[in-house]
């Protein structure tokens, strides 16, 4: 939340499109990092609460195929430059390390 409101505040870059006329902040777009933090999270808990292996899999596999859907969706729309979705993932990516270092530092086994 912070993160967004930091760039909603301090805006790097436009749309390349109008919104209902206006413009609006793009960087980083935020559906992007809001998929890339929640769908490897969600991963990380489901692993440790799915015991079995073929299920644990196809999970992660559709977890996976939704993540790569949506981001790749955000750059084919239009609505976003490439760099609004790069720094979305790094963003996010950041995120979900510190959740995971925050977890292990709780004695989560995440892995």
């Amino acid at each position: 939340m912070a993160a967004y409101i930091l760039f909603e505040v301090f805006i790097i870059n436009y749309r390349p499109v109008l919104i209902e006329g206006c413009l609006e902040a793009s960087y980083p777009s935020s559906t992007t990092m809001l998929v890339m933090c929640a769908m490897p999270t969600a991963i990380m808990q489901f692993h440790t609460r799915i015991k079995t292996g073929w299920l644990r899999k196809a999970f992660n596999y559709v977890m996976l195929a939704f993540t790569a859907f949506m981001v790749i969706g955000r750059l084919v729309s239009g609505v976003h430059w490439f760099t609004d979705i790069i720094g979305g993932a790094l963003l996010s990516a950041g995120l979900v390390m510190l959740y995971y270092s925050v977890c292990s530092l709780q004695g989560e086994n995440l892995s």
